[in-house]
Parts: C-alpha cells; structure tokens; sequence
C-alpha cells in the first residue's frame, strides 16, 4: 500500500522519532512528514488521500490520532490508518490493546492486519469526529487542574487530587437530552460523556464497558450531587466502578442530542470542539483500523 506517516516530534512520549521515521520509511517505503504546529496533522491526512495514499499511520498522542481522524473522516472508507502510540496518554492505543513498546507496535503497522472501529461524528457549532471521548461540565474544570506537575506528585490519585481542586468551581447544568429519538430526559447534571473507547487522562477508566467496534457509544451522565459525593465518585471512577452509582446514569446509544443551560463546552480526546446544542453520532464500522489482530 501507498503510505503516509504523520508524525508529532512535539508528542511526550518514548522513542527517538527520527530512527523510528527511518524505520518505518525501510519497512514500509513510508513517506514520513513531521507536524509543526496544531492543526498540522489534520491538513496532512487531507492532502495524503488527495495524493493517492491509502494507508495513514498517526505517529503521537491520542491529539494527534484526533487530527489525523478529522482529516480522513471524509474519505474513511478509502484508507486503512494506523497508530503508533508515542504521546504520553495514549488512551485510545489502551482501548485497543496495542502494545507498550514502539518495536511492538511497529510490527502491528507493517502485518497491515485491519479490523472495523466505530466514528462518532459531532455536529456542535462545526461539525467534527472523534474516536475516543468527548466530555462536558465538570469534567473540563477537572482536566485544567490536572497538569504534568499534578500528575507527577500525585501518581495515579492525580485525578481524585484534581477533582478535589475543582469543586469550587463546580455548579450544575440544566440539561434537555434525548437519546435515540426515543429516551428523553430533563435533569440537572454536573458532567456528560460520549465514549467510543474506554480511557482518558492517561489510563483512567470513564467508560470501562465501552467497546469501539460495537456499533455504539456508551453515554455516561453524571447527576447532580454534592460536593462530598463528587469527590467519592471520582474515588470510584479512578478504579471503574462508578456505572453503579446512584449518582450516574448510563446508557448505550447511537445518536444523543444535547442542551443546557448554561452552556456546556464539549471536547472530544482532549481537543476543545465548541459549544452545545450538540448532536452525537455513530458511524459504524466506518475505519479500518490496522491492530494486528482481528
């Protein structure tokens, strides 16, 4: 196959990207090209399909893989894409399993073994796809107090440390949802997210029953509660067991869509996407995912 590999050299993860782009241009006669600035990865994918590539390699974090994503989700079913897990999150490459070493996951690239993952398609104030989170309300204030530093000094309770930073800021949404065209509801909630994979943050489990290959997204809203209980549900979501919480409603569903007052700030992996109302929705099978196995 024509292959492109789209790689950040700026992405906080393992391994020397100039012998890994070497590598992969020996293995795979890649043409390899190196983001400088945000967006790059986007207008990249974009020109490799316009130029007759038909297999697409991200090279970085789970922002980059977002990018990429953005730039083929017009012409998804014309390329293969792969993923070499090099940021320091990786959450997406946790979902679906890939190994923890670049040779490892090199090898995955060059076998070209491909299985079908779901898209999600967001339509908000423009119209963007993810493949693996999006999140509203609390959890954004969450995701501000949880920089490198914090991460470093509190380990895997950075983001219960995080949580606990942002509860000043804390306040509910009123917010109108309808699910499927069927399931409507109308509650007060701190926090919504949309999940086609399982992780976030760096490894933590928001959406532990998630399954990207399903044909669905799991729907995870977070009610209305008090500080205390906040607290101890974030407790409960560092080690994914939160779905059984009295404070969570959860649903599989193939379209939401999504109002509030005030408005919520939706971001999808990590990536700010614009304000509600929000519509989410799946498309099935619609990537062809290089994993290794079937």
């Amino acid at each position: 196959m024509k292959t492109f590999v789209i790689c950040n050299p700026a992405s906080g993860g393992k391994g020397d990207r100039e012998a890994i782009a070497e590598t992969l241009k020996g293995h795979l006669g890649a043409v390899v090209r190196m983001t400088k600035r945000k967006g790059d990865a986007a207008r990249l994918a974009r020109s490799a399909i316009t130029k007759g590539f038909d297999y697409i390699i991200a090279a970085g974090g789970d922002g980059t893989l977002n990018e990429v994503i953005n730039g083929i989700a017009a012409n998804a079913g014309k390329v293969q894409v792969g993923l070499l897990p090099l940021g320091t999150g990786n959450d997406f490459a946790r979902t679906l399993e890939l190994p923890s070493t670049v040779n490892d996951n090199i090898d995955i690239l060059l076998s070209q073994r491909t299985t079908a993952i779901d898209l999600v398609r967001i339509k908000s104030d423009r119209v963007r796809y993810l493949v693996n989170v999006s999140a509203a309300g609390f959890s954004g204030l969450v995701n501000e107090k949880l920089t490198p530093e914090v991460k470093d000094t509190w380990g895997p309770l950075a983001y219960v440390r995080s949580a606990a930073a942002a509860l000043p800021e804390m306040h509910a949404y009123r917010a109108n949802i309808v699910i499927d065209g069927a399931e409507r509801l109308s509650i007060d909630l701190h926090n919504v997210i949309i999940a086609n994979g399982r992780f976030v943050a760096g490894g933590l489990p928001v959406a532990p029953e998630a399954d990207p290959r399903d044909g669905l997204f799991d729907v995870i809203l977070i009610r209305k509660c008090s500080k205390p209980e906040m607290v101890f549900l974030a407790a409960q979501i560092l080690v994914g067991k939160h779905l059984s919480s009295d404070a969570i409603i959860w649903r599989r569903a193939a379209k939401i869509s999504i109002r509030s007052r005030p408005k919520m700030c939706f971001s999808a992996d990590g990536e700010f996407i614009g304000n509600e109302p929000a519509v989410f929705q799946i498309m099935p099978r619609a990537l062809h995912f290089v994993v290794g196995k079937k």
